[in-house]
């Protein structure tokens, strides 16, 4: 072990750091800067000298890529700013050339300026100070996605791809889907430092699939907000096949005859051709397109007709067997008769239900006013006191409710008329409407009994 310093010793060491600090200190720049492909970027630069005695002669920026250095920049107060690196390019220049300032700007960013960058001012008589910024460069991918052209089918292949291309940092995808699948990432480091993003969506394709939509999102640093991507996918599947139009009533010297072949696929099929069992068509056919028209049905129109759809995944055909009939078959119009008849019953039952509820509910109307109308005022008739009508009331004459029967009416009719009994007829005609027609002398015994004073209220008739 060596010989323990002395107190002068390690106060002479402590002064000899502190010195370093302040020298160091008068080189100001950024540790880290951060800028973006295509756009500019600036490191500053500036140096405090706070002795007089502290001369600058000359600036220098030095790039460190790696084991590997480089002079980018160099400012000389006589022979002015010098460009290493881009002679006459005017991509690196100083912002405003001076030993004091040697801010570097750099536009536009190439990914091959990222790097380590000294900033070094040549002193005297201190020697070189120097500040160390990093430059840190970042990309802004191109994304895109798209779906990828596969057959139905059994096995899991990829659907859709989604790219994230030229960024840096690498970009992160997902992507959202109903569907039953899953995806894949890989990433390629280009040869200018940025990194390509590829994903892949993966299930197995089923003609239930296609046009269904996903989504592939894309989040990367440069991003303000992570990006989805709409893909629509496209899964090729044959021609399926149907024929409309045979009715089952297809006669003899029938001329509206026709059948169409409707067919869907992805593609949409496009070629479209009719035959027979035998490979003629009748005479009395013409093809159009997916339409079969028989100009006037025979015989020979007895027969099987087979429709050929094509896509460019394959070729489907589908068969329509024909009967012909001798007459045009009626059962079917019976029947279709039968069912208009019965929609017409059931609307006119409706109707006629619907008037009855109307009806009810006017009459429930009425008589909700008519009772509303009694509630308001005292009765318009005073009916005459119990004893006028016991005194006039002979003890065997019949109440005014009851009436008389055969034999009672041919002894009144007998019998000469009383003043009363024409003076009831006539003020009581509901009894005029249930007796026989009145003689010429029981009609003037009615007139002769006008002058009665006894008045009876229509309440007492009920």
């Amino acid at each position: 072990m060596g010989a323990p310093r002395s107190p002068c010793a390690l106060g002479s060491l402590l002064c000899c750091c502190l010195l370093s600090v302040v020298l160091a200190q008068r080189v100001n720049v950024q540790d880290e800067v951060t800028g973006y492909v295509g756009q500019e970027v600036t490191l500053p630069c500036t140096f405090t000298n706070a002795s007089p005695d502290v001369k600058v002669s000359q600036v220098t920026w030095v790039k460190e890529t790696g084991t590997k250095k480089q002079n980018v920049a160099v400012y000389h107060p006589v022979h002015g700013p010098s460009y290493l690196i881009e002679k006459g390019t005017g991509r690196i220049r100083f912002r405003a050339p001076s030993l004091q300032d040697a801010t570097l700007v750099i536009a536009p960013l190439h990914m091959s300026d990222e790097g380590i960058y000294t900033c070094e001012f040549a002193t005297y008589p201190l020697g070189n100070e120097d500040g160390v910024t990093s430059l840190t460069i970042l990309a802004k991918p191109t994304n895109f996605a798209e779906a990828l052209e596969v057959k139905a089918g059994n096995t899991e292949v990829p659907v859709a791809a989604c790219t994230s291309a030229n960024g840096k940092p690498a970009a992160h995808i997902t992507w959202q889907s109903g569907l039953n699948g899953n995806f894949t990432v890989s990433e390629v480091t280009n040869t200018n430092g940025t990194v390509t993003v590829t994903s892949h969506y993966v299930m197995v394709p089923t003609k239930e699939a296609n046009e269904q939509r996903i989504f592939c999102h894309i989040d990367q640093k440069t991003l303000v907000q992570p990006e989805a991507l709409l893909v629509t996918l496209s899964i090729l599947y044959p021609p399926e096949v149907v024929i409309h139009g045979y009715d089952n009533n297809w006669y003899l010297n029938r001329d509206d005859a026709v059948l169409t072949c409707s067919a869907t696929g992805n593609p949409p099929p496009t070629d479209f051709s009719w035959t027979t069992p035998s490979g003629q068509l009748p005479n009395t056919v013409a093809v159009k397109g997916e339409r079969l028209v028989v100009r006037n049905v025979d015989a020979s129109v007895n027969t099987t007709f087979i429709c050929h759809a094509t896509n460019r995944v394959g070729r489907v055909s589908s068969e329509q067997v024909i009967f012909v009939r001798d007459k045009p078959n009626t059962e079917g119009a019976g029947t279709t008769g039968g069912i208009i008849g019965g929609l017409i019953a059931a609307i006119v039952a409706l109707a006629v239900v619907a008037t009855g509820i109307l009806i009810c509910r006017q009459q429930r109307n009425n008589r909700r006013e008519e009772e509303e109308e009694d509630l308001e005022g005292p009765p318009a008739y005073k009916p005459p006191p119990p004893s006028q009508m016991t005194e006039e009331r002979e003890p065997d004459a019949p109440r005014y409710h009851e009436l008389p029967t055969m034999e009672e009416r041919e002894a009144v009719s007998n019998a000469a008329p009383s003043p009363e009994d024409g003076y009831l007829d006539q003020v009581n005609p509901i009894y005029d409407a249930l007796a026989f027609a009145a003689t010429e002398e029981e009609a003037a015994s009615a007139a002769l009994a006008t002058d009665k004073a006894f008045i009876m209220s229509r309440a007492m008739y009920v």
